[in-house]
C-alpha cells in the first residue's frame, strides 16, 4: 500500500492511498465468501453458490462492501503509519474500484494541531482579597436554624397571612386548558415571596381554609416557561391547612442536637471554616480561569472544527438536560437551537483551545494518571450518586468513559501544577472587576 499526505493547513491533511490490485482481489473474494454463506438461493446450498450467480444478484452490494472495507482498513493503517492524530470523520474521494486493479482514493481529515507550548510557568494571576464576613456566618447559621424548624398548625384563625405555610390542592388552566405541572395535591407552600414566582404566593394571602377559591395569576413576560410567559393563568385552589414555621432557639442545644458540636460557638467556627473553604475553592477556580486565558492569549493556533462541534454538542445537550430537570436558565423564553448554538460557540471554542494547550503541557511535564487514580475517582462519583451508583459504575466499565475521565484528571492535575508555579498577586476587591458569575462561584 502506498501512502502520501498533503498538508492543507495546520489542522487539515489530505491522505492519498493506493491499494495493490492483489489486495483488491482478495477483499472481493472475502466479501463474496461471506455473502455466499448467508445467501439463500433456491437450488443451491449455502456456501456452494457459484460466484457468477452471486455476482448477478449481489454485485452492487459486494462492490459497495468491498469499497467500504478497503477504505476503512487502509485509512486506519495509513493514519497509524503517519502518526496522525485524526479528530474528524474522513471526507473520502474514491476512485474507480475494479477487481484485480489497483484502487486509489483520497481522504481529507482534521488533526490535532501541533502546538509548541512555552512560557507557561510563573504566569502572573490576580487573586481578589476576600474574607468571610460576620454577616455571612450569621446568614448561614440562620439557614441552619431554618432547616431545623418545625411546622405548627394555626388554630386561632382560618385566613392565610404573609409568612404562613399552607397545604393546598390546586389545578390551573390557560385559555381553559391544563398545562404540564398545572395540578398538585397536598402541596406545601410557604407564603413569604421567596419562590421564583411570588405572584402565586401573594394570591394566597386572604384565602380561607377549607374553602375552594378561584384566582387568576398574571405570569410575567420574562417567565422561563414560554407556555405561560405573559399569560393569565386561572387556578382553582383549596387551602387544607395553615401552619406557622417555628424556629428552634439558636443556642448550644441546637448545635449539639443537629450540628454535632459541643456549643453554638463551636458550630459558628465550623460554619466559618466551611465558608472559608468554599471561598478558597471559588478563588482557585477564578485563578485557573485566568491561567487558561493567559495561555490562550499567548498561544494562538487554529482549532479543529470537528472538536469545537463535538464540544458544542456537549454544551447544548447539558443545557437541554438542565431544562428537562427543571433547572433555571436565563430569564425569558428559552432560546432556539440556533440562538443557543450562537451563544455557546465561543465557549466551545475556548474549551477546546484550553484542553489542547493543557494536554500539551501535561505531555511536556510528564503529568499522567494511574489506573488506581481513575478507579478512585469512579468510586467517589459512585458514592455521590447514591441510589444511581450502580448505573454510574456500569457506565464507567466502558473503555471510552474511563479514558475520558482519565483525561479530565490529567487536565485537573496539570492546572493545579500551573497554579502552584504561578505568581499570585493579591489585589483589593475595589481595584479589580469581578463579574457576578465569579462572585457566585
Amino acid at each position: 500500500m502506498k501512502v502520501d499526505v498533503d498538508i492543507l493547513s495546520p489542522i487539515q491533511r489530505k491522505i492519498h492511498i493506493e491499494i495493490p490490485g492483489q489486495a483488491v482481489r482478495e477483499e472481493f473474494s472475502r466479501v463474496y465468501g461471506a455473502l455466499g454463506q448467508r445467501a439463500r438461493i433456491k437450488g443451491f446450498r449455502p456456501g456452494k453458490i457459484p460466484r457468477t450467480v452471486l455476482e448477478g444478484i449481489y454485485g452492487d452490494e459486494a462492490k459497495s462492501r468491498t469499497l467500504a472495507r478497503l477504505v476503512e482498513q487502509s485509512l486506519r493503517e495509513a493514519v497509524k503509519e503517519k502518526g496522525l492524530h485524526v479528530v474528524s470523520p474522513p471526507e473520502v474521494e474514491p476512485g474507480e474500484l475494479v477487481e484485480g486493479s489497483p484502487f486509489t482514493f483520497s481522504a481529507v481529515v482534521e488533526i490535532k494541531p501541533e502546538i509548541e507550548v512555552k512560557n507557561y510557568l510563573g504566569l502572573e494571576v490576580e487573586r481578589i482579597k476576600l474574607t468571610v464576613e460576620e454577616s455571612q456566618v450569621d446568614e448561614a447559621l440562620n439557614g441552619f436554624q431554618d432547616a431545623h424548624a418545625h411546622l405548627q398548625p394555626v388554630e386561632d384563625r382560618d385566613v392565610v397571612e404573609q409568612g404562613d405555610c399552607v397545604v393546598l390542592d390546586f389545578s390551573g388552566t390557560v385559555d381553559g386548558k391544563p398545562f404540564p405541572g398545572s395540578q398538585g395535591e397536598n402541596t406545601l407552600l410557604q407564603v413569604d415571596g421567596g419562590s421564583t414566582f411570588s405572584q402565586f404566593e401573594e394570591a394566597m394571602v386572604g384565602l380561607k381554609r377549607d374553602m375552594d377559591h378561584n384566582i387568576s395569576v398574571a405570569y410575567p413576560k420574562d417567565y422561563g416557561n414560554p407556555e405561560l410567559a405573559g399569560k393569565a393563568v386561572d387556578f382553582r385552589v383549596h387551602v387544607k391547612e395553615i401552619k406557622k414555621k417555628i424556629l428552634p432557639p439558636l443556642d448550644d442545644e441546637l448545635a449539639k442536637d443537629y450540628g454535632e458540636c459541643a456549643s453554638l460557638a463551636e458550630l459558628k467556627d465550623k460554619v466559618r471554616a466551611r465558608l472559608e473553604s468554599e471561598l478558597r475553592e471559588i478563588q482557585n477556580r477564578e485563578l485557573k480561569e485566568q491561567l487558561l486565558t493567559r495561555l490562550i492569549e499567548t498561544h494562538p493556533f487554529e482549532v479543529p472544527t470537528a472538536m469545537v462541534d463535538q464540544q458544542l454538542r456537549y454544551f447544548m445537550e447539558r443545557h437541554q438536560r438542565r431544562i428537562e430537570s427543571g433547572g433555571s436558565t436565563a430569564a425569558g423564553q428559552a432560546p432556539s437551537a440556533e440562538e443557543l448554538r450562537k451563544e455557546l460557540s465561543p465557549q466551545a471554542q475556548r474549551q477546546v483551545q484550553a484542553m489542547l494547550l493543557v494536554e500539551n503541557i501535561a505531555v511536556k511535564e510528564k503529568i499522567a494518571v494511574a489506573d488506581q487514580e481513575v478507579q478512585q475517582r469512579i468510586d467517589e462519583v459512585v458514592r455521590s450518586a447514591k441510589e444511581r451508583g450502580t448505573v454510574v459504575r456500569d457506565f464507567y466499565r466502558r473503555d471510552d468513559a474511563r479514558e475520558e475521565l482519565g483525561s479530565q484528571i490529567v487536565f485537573d492535575k496539570t492546572l493545579n501544577f500551573l497554579l502552584e508555579k504561578a505568581k499570585v498577586v493579591e489585589v483589593a476587591q475595589s481595584k479589580t472587576k469581578v463579574d457576578e458569575g465569579r462572585k457566585k462561584g
